[in-house]
């Protein structure tokens, strides 16, 4: 497995902006806020912010580790301001317009091609034993890291153990990631000191959660290891394992294109990404599938901002799929618009 982060050294915090933190908009009561603000603007390391000590007994009692052995290495993760303020400003609140630009180019498009020529073998048996299409494996690892190149610059135990910590809003899935993290180094042998991932602590070629490398990660290409730092073939399965897990059907569509005539279709957008509404309450309420869309059919409204207005699709299962490793309809619609492309340009008919 990979040994990637920086040597061990003393680490120096950037000061971190108050404002920065305040943006986060967590939710609390002033005064409490105010409090948990102070505590995480005066720690430099993570066994510092509060809640760690509980943490460290909790997970303690869970997983066997030690709290000698916790400590020691929660005691190695420092807090990284600057993780903070970018989870204050995902791309996914961008508008539709905005955020297609990032990854509709014709550098990924191109990169999506030699990718997949690179590695058609492995794409080949992904998709035979999965039923995912190789050009939706392909998009989604290009959007994630630009087909390898850019797997992240953060330590994972600093990005998990600051958004653990000091970021209450997802306190909870953060805290149980980063437990998660603690058990998969010691399963896969690896040190907990050395992962380099995102700012929210996804990890390797294809940006998997702790939770997920250790329930989605396969080894596809049999060399007994489940490495998606280095391996694009165990990255590749792993994506086509993860979408086939999360209710991918084989051979059947993405999303349509959709018409709508009525002049407020919100409440059908509000019913979410999961398609639970029927061609029929979809026509009934103004909105038109654009394509085979048959009467028992469930479907959901998206709705993507654009310059002029907004554009609408009907998500089908498979476009749930994909959210399930975003949970944002913008994130699945540039996987699918770049599978479309990256198809095409490799002499197919699209996604």
């Amino acid at each position: 497995m990979p040994r990637h982060g920086p040597p061990s050294r003393p680490f120096r915090r950037a000061p971190v902006a108050r404002s920065a933190l305040l943006r986060l908009s967590w939710g609390l009561p002033a005064v409490l806020l105010s409090g948990y603000l102070e505590a995480v603007v005066a720690a430099e390391r993570v066994v510092d912010m509060p809640g760690v000590a509980a943490f460290v007994r909790e997970v303690s009692q869970r997983t066997g580790y030690s709290l000698e052995e916790l400590e020691q290495v929660l005691g190695q993760a420092v807090v990284l301001p600057a993780v903070l303020d970018a989870i204050a400003r995902p791309a996914e609140a961008k508008p539709w317009h905005e955020y297609r630009r990032i990854f509709l180019t014709p550098e990924r498009i191109e990169g999506g091609v030699a990718f997949w020529r690179e590695h058609r073998a492995a794409l080949e048996k992904a998709t035979a034993r999965y039923g995912v299409p190789a050009a939706v494996i392909v998009a989604i690892i290009g959007v994630e890291t630009r087909y390898g190149r850019n797997t992240g610059s953060y330590r994972v135990l600093d990005s998990l153990g600051t958004l653990a910590f000091g970021y209450p809003k997802r306190a909870d899935f953060f805290r149980r990631e980063l437990e998660s993290f603690l058990v998969l180094t010691r399963e896969e042998g690896m040190s907990p000191l050395s992962p380099n991932g995102s700012y929210a602590g996804a990890m390797g070629i294809p940006q998997f959660m702790p939770s997920s490398y250790r329930r989605y990660a396969v080894d596809l290409d049999g060399d007994g290891r489940r490495d998606l730092w280095r391996d694009p073939d165990d990255a590749i399965g792993s994506v086509a394992n993860y979408l086939r897990a999360h209710g991918w059907e084989p051979g059947a569509a993405v999303a349509l294109p959709a018409t709508v005539t009525s002049a407020d279709v919100s409440q059908l957008v509000k019913a979410g990404l999961k398609p639970t509404l029927t061609s029929g309450r979809l026509l009934a309420d103004g909105v038109r599938a654009n394509g085979d869309f048959p009467p028992d059919s469930l479907g959901a409204l998206i709705q993507l901002e654009t310059r002029d207005g907004y554009e609408y699709w009907v998500g089908l299962q498979n476009f749930y799929a994909i959210t399930r490793y975003n949970h944002s309809p913008l994130y699945a619609m540039a996987v699918y618009q770049l599978a479309n492309e990256i198809e095409s340009a490799y002499g197919g008919r699209g996604a």
